[in-house]
């Protein structure tokens, strides 16, 4: 759950509001963490800008994704500071605060690709990705300090299903803008070589379905359109009926539609009807590919389903990988599938590419590291082992300087660089309880 705060000239710019989900208030490896409470959605603890909100001239959103823009409807009216963001990730978070009544309240600024906006002292561009979902974005933070690439999100695809493919040439040419930092995505550090294209899972995806003579389930992660549209071409491919089981599929695929980033010719069936067909017409689409309770999955695992009831030789794949902490629920619904005579066929056992990673490997970031030239490297987004990875790479790349730290850390940048370790008090917040 991501929230960045960039401080300069006695003003600060926030960079992403993001919540996670089904955790406690303190991590199980921080003091402290014995209690059992868990929380449905928790946020970042905002204190330390709240504070001081009068210096906040504005919040940035790279992407859609939950752990980016989840908690802006629960903590914007802490800051009320305006919010800058593309169209797609405008329009979920347009839905967000409609829920809770704030939609009229919070002003969204609009941003073209490869705008410029200036945000107080910050002058920010906006510089196109390749993620799982449409529209994301690295930014390009300028002061008078320095300047700071700030990728968020990231990963290179020649064909990402949704979007441009990944322009090499618009970093590269950051090599000629004295790039002071580079705070970058870990997330898949510890992984050698490059990750795979969207498009090799459209076609692993097709060579796994297409065989199969039963009911075929895939759960993939909610907010990746990338993957939908795969699954609906794979539909299409195969004589199947494609539906839609959860209430965040459901959202991003009206979205899709609205914004024509889902074209007029795939075609989504009403989830109500997808049980009278014959099981080798049915494809369904579910959330709740890392064992949560009350998703779409999880009830047809217990046979919960109001519209679909799947029987032995169904199959149900998993093109997601299993987050850490969630092994030992997603191996409950895969135990109740199997022993019903249900085939599950897991993305990371599969000889196939069934899932795409949308975070960058080792070679990825070197690549990325040989065009911009930063001064300084700052690892963040991902474990410590994942963050230690990075700085080795960033090192190995030429980079001299390169700073690993933990929440609440202040990393000074210019005119002397450094970090202060625990210089400001931080924590999570409970927004829905379990």
């Amino acid at each position: 759950m991501n929230l960045n705060l960039y401080g300069h000239a006695g003003h600060w710019l926030m960079v992403d509001c993001g919540v996670s989900f089904d955790e406690p208030l303190v991590p199980p490896h921080k003091p402290g963490s014995q209690s059992s409470d868990r929380y449905e959605v928790v946020a970042p603890d905002p204190g330390f800008i709240v504070q001081q909100r009068e210096r906040l001239c504005g919040m940035v959103i790279t992407h859609a994704h939950e752990d980016h823009v989840g908690a802006v409807p629960y903590l914007w009216q802490r800051f009320r500071c305006p919010i800058y963001t593309t169209a797609f990730t405008a329009e979920v978070l347009r839905r967000k605060l409609a829920q809770v009544g704030l939609s009229a309240k919070v002003p969204i600024i609009e941003v073209s690709s490869a705008a410029v906006c200036q945000i107080g002292p910050f002058s920010v561009s906006w510089l196109a990705m390749t993620h799982s979902i449409p529209e994301p974005y690295a930014l390009f933070i300028e002061t008078l300090a320095g300047n700071v690439l700030h990728t968020a999100d990231w990963k290179i695809d020649a064909q990402p299903v949704t979007g441009k493919a990944f322009n090499p040439k618009l970093y590269q040419q950051l090599a000629k803008r004295n790039v002071l930092a580079m705070v970058g995505d870990s997330t898949n550090a510890n992984k050698p070589g490059f990750s795979i294209s969207e498009r090799s899972c459209y076609d692993g995806l097709l060579a796994t379905i297409k065989p199969k003579k039963g009911r075929v389930v895939v759960s993939c992660f909610g907010s990746n359109i990338a993957r939908l549209l795969s699954l609906a071409k794979v539909a299409e491919k195969t004589g199947r009926y494609m539906a839609l089981f959860g209430r965040s599929l459901l959202n991003m695929y009206s979205i899709a539609r609205y914004l024509e980033i889902w074209p007029d010719t795939l075609k989504v069936v009403d989830s109500a009807h997808i049980g009278y067909l014959p099981p080798e017409e049915v494809l369904v689409v579910a959330t709740g590919s890392q064992g949560e309770p009350r998703a779409a999955l999880h009830r047809l695992a217990t046979d919960n389903h109001p519209h679909l009831a799947l029987a032995k030789g169904d199959t149900v794949i998993f093109s997601s990988i299993v987050i850490p902490g969630n092994e030992k629920a997603v191996e409950a619904l895969m135990t109740r599938f199997n022993s019903s005579g249900i085939i599950t066929v897991q993305s990371e056992e599969s000889d196939l590419p069934i899932h795409a990673s949308g975070h960058p490997y080792a070679e990825e970031l070197r690549l990325m590291f040989s065009w911009v030239k930063p001064q300084i490297a700052i690892p963040v987004h991902g474990e410590r082992e994942h963050l230690l990875a990075h700085a080795e790479i960033a090192k190995s790349s030429g980079v001299r300087k390169n700073y690993v730290g933990e929440n609440g850390d202040l990393y000074r940048l210019a005119p002397q660089a450094g970090i202060r370790r625990g210089v400001v008090k931080t924590g999570r917040v409970p927004i829905r309880q379990s």
